[in-house]
């Protein structure tokens, strides 16, 4: 299918970049694109389980993502194979680039975990930000700092649901 072509896209290719070179790429199913905000559902596409302590990624879980290209993050609902919510994980990240069939989100290191019950909501990687030096070399990366913050108030103020609605 070209870019030009009339034919709805329904299938993406996800590139998660970080520090210039590509971390993950998966297929996901385009659920929505209103030409601001972009989501997608993909089974779990990491090698095995990711048991972080306070939640696991493991096999049969599905990961309903939302992407802008006017906001610094993405917020990606997960849930077990049996459809149980076990959380949103957001990653704060420059603008998204959809190019074809092509999703680019550059990963700037911060990030953020509510749980389903909204009892646990915590900020990640705080110390992999500072480390990188992104905000010395990289004037727009204060935004990337706003946006941590932007996900926090929402999380602790009920959740993701007037976002992603």
């Amino acid at each position: 299918m070209s870019a030009n072509s009339a034919e709805p896209v329904t299938e993406v290719s996800v590139a998660l970049v970080k520090a210039g070179r590509t971390k993950i790429r998966y297929a996901a199913t385009l659920l929505h694109d209103d030409g601001t905000r972009l989501a997608v559902r993909a089974p779990w596409a990491g090698d095995g389980v990711r048991d972080f302590g306070f939640v696991r990624f493991e096999a049969g879980d599905v990961f309903t993502e939302y992407y802008w290209r006017d906001r610094w993050y993405s917020v990606k609902e997960v849930r077990t194979a049996a459809g149980v919510l076990k959380g949103w994980y957001c990653d704060v990240t420059r603008p998204a680039v959809l190019t074809g069939t092509e999703l680019v989100v550059e990963d700037l290191d911060l990030d953020l975990w509510r749980s389903a019950d909204g009892t646990d909501v915590r900020r990640l990687d705080e110390d992999e930000f500072a480390e990188s030096g992104l905000a010395d070399r990289d004037p727009g990366a204060a935004a990337a700092v706003a946006a941590l913050d932007e996900l926090e108030r929402l999380a602790l103020r009920g959740g993701f649901t007037g976002l992603l609605e």
